[in-house]
């Protein structure tokens, strides 16, 4: 260095070397700072992970003697438990409301609002209540009332159905027999059977009736009274035909010298049979005994309809006459005082539609319908006035207000085949071979069947079929149709038509809607169940009849 002393630069170097001493120094002072806090980190990162090990550790806080382990100086040891309590649920528990105590509660109740708004709502609720009981009164009065359901018996509530002929019916051509075929008979709603007569009656041999023997050709008496009892546990009643000569040509009572004697034997023989179990007596040619022994007569009928037991049920006194005219029948009906009379009014013979209408017209009109009984002729079957309208016959019967009476087959359209009465034919009949007309044949017969349960479980089922009223809409000379109507029920219109060609019905007045829903027809290819049809324009085939309903109106 220029111009300066050797003691000058002596002490600038030995500032220099200072100089340079106090920057290692700070160099080393901040290197140890820095290792120093790298250190603090590391323990502070170390304490963390501890920290999060331990809260993993099973809550314990026991060691191996069962005991709680400390240190001394206060140190966290394993073991020990830590409870963290979130902040945010500290502060929603603290602001948490509990509701109102007692006494606030009874200090706002009591304010004049909450007062009024209860008497309001009181108020409120009794005007809605007595509101709601004067509108159901008011319903009720303005409601219509329901008709009576009038007094009826047992025969007014199905068909009955009659075997004249014990030996034809059954397979077993007994009493017997008769008993094993009674499911069918509860398959077909059958509600009264007529059977027989069976007692002993040898032809036009008034001396040799005995009323209380059953004729061996038919049976025996336990067999009879096992018939009765069975019969009864189906639902079925039993009438017993006591025509005295129902086998000979001179009469149903013989001579007219015989009758007073038979009218007399038979009183006693009434009050067997009625022991018996019997639910009533049906008995032919009732006008003559009427008007021949009218105090014997009185006596019968006493007999019968009145009852001679404990038993409550009534029984029924059936009279068969020959008589066709509809004043007639009506006539016999006042004066026999029968219950039931089954005639030959609706046998077609000469009369046609319009007359068959108009015998229906009057019986309906003079007697109760209690006591009217519809068959299409005495003896004979349905399938003798044409195979083709058996069940146009089964519908006519089966509509009709009064009690049915087929005889037995009709169900199945059996024919009479030249003899009074045809073996009936059974499902499993022995005779059949299996010829392709022979299953024809048996396939209609289970159809006919089937078309006559189906009838005879909706009358029982129906009150306007049952008990309903009659009205007469349209007739003529091969056609009719009547309405049957109970109250506020369904009601039926039946319609037939006898012509071999298509007929069309006008079917107009007042109730009637302009349309109804077919419920069955003889036909159901051309009128199919559930169909609707047009009542003014109503078209039926030749040979074809059908049920229809409507509903009531108001």
């Amino acid at each position: 260095m220029i111009g300066m002393s050797e003691e000058q630069q002596e002490q600038q170097e030995q500032q220099e070397v200072r100089d340079a001493e106090m920057k290692d120094a700070e160099k080393m002072k901040d290197a140890a700072e820095q290792k120093d806090a790298d250190a603090t980190e590391a323990d502070v990162s170390e304490t963390d992970l501890d920290q999060e090990e331990q809260e993993k550790q099973p809550m314990t806080g026991a060691g191996a003697d069962g005991a709680a382990s400390f240190t001394g100086g206060g140190a966290e040891k394993n073991g020990s438990v830590k409870l963290k309590i979130p902040e945010e649920e500290e502060e929603e528990e603290e602001v948490r409301f509990t509701g109102l105590n007692k006494e606030e509660l009874l200090r706002v109740a009591g304010t004049p609002g909450w007062v009024w708004t209860r008497w309001v709502l009181l108020v409120l609720f009794w005007l809605g209540w007595v509101g709601m009981l004067a509108g159901a009164v008011l319903l009720i009065l303005q409601a219509p009332r329901c008709r009576q359901i009038p007094d009826s018996s047992w025969w007014s509530d199905g068909t009955l159905y009659q075997i004249p002929n014990v030996q034809a019916f059954s397979d077993g051509h007994n009493l017997k027999g008769v008993e094993q075929k009674l499911d069918s008979l509860v398959l077909l709603k059958v509600k009264g059977l007529v059977l027989g007569p069976v007692h002993v009656a040898p032809p036009d041999d008034p001396m040799s009736l005995s009323f209380e023997e059953v004729s061996p050709d038919t049976g025996t008496l336990e067999q009879f009274k096992d018939l009765v009892q069975s019969a009864h546990r189906k639902g079925i009643s039993v009438v017993l035909d006591l025509t005295p000569n129902y086998q000979g040509s001179s009469g149903p009572w013989f001579s007219n010298v015989s009758v007073t004697n038979v009218a007399e034997r038979l009183k006693s023989a009434l009050v067997y049979w009625l022991n018996e179990g019997v639910d009533g007596v049906q008995l032919a040619g009732v006008e003559h005994v009427a008007s021949m022994v009218p105090s014997l007569w009185t006596d019968i009928r006493a007999i019968v309809q009145n009852g001679t037991g404990a038993e409550s049920k009534k029984r029924v006194l059936i009279g068969v006459t020959e008589a066709r005219s509809a004043e007639d029948v009506s006539g016999l009906l006042f004066s026999t005082g029968v219950d039931l009379l089954i005639s030959n009014v609706l046998r077609p013979g000469n009369a046609d539609a319009t007359e068959r209408a108009q015998s229906i017209q009057h019986l309906y009109s003079t007697q109760s319908q209690t006591r009217l009984a519809w068959s299409l002729g005495v003896g004979g079957h349905l399938a003798s006035l044409g195979p083709a309208l058996v069940r146009l016959h089964q519908l006519l019967l089966l509509t009709l207000p009064g009690t049915p009476v087929f005889n037995y087959g009709d169900e199945i359209g059996l024919t009479d085949e030249g003899t009074k009465f045809p073996k009936m034919l059974w499902d499993s009949d022995e005779q059949l071979t299996g010829t392709l007309q022979e299953e024809e044949e048996e396939e209609e017969r289970l159809s006919c069947r089937r078309f006559f349960q189906t009838l005879s479980d909706l009358r029982r089922k129906r009150y306007s079929l049952q008990f309903g009223d009659f009205v007469l809409l349209f007739n003529s000379s091969s056609s009719l149709a009547y309405l049957r109507a109970w109250d506020q029920s369904e009601r039926y219109l039946a319609t037939f038509n006898w012509a071999e060609e298509e007929a069309e019905l006008e079917l107009k007045g007042e109730g009637l809607p302009q349309q109804a829903a077919v419920v069955l027809s003889t036909n159901s290819s051309s009128l199919p169940a559930d169909e609707r049809v047009d009542l003014a324009a109503l078209r039926l085939g030749p040979g074809q009849a059908a049920l229809l309903r409507f509903p009531y109106a108001g």
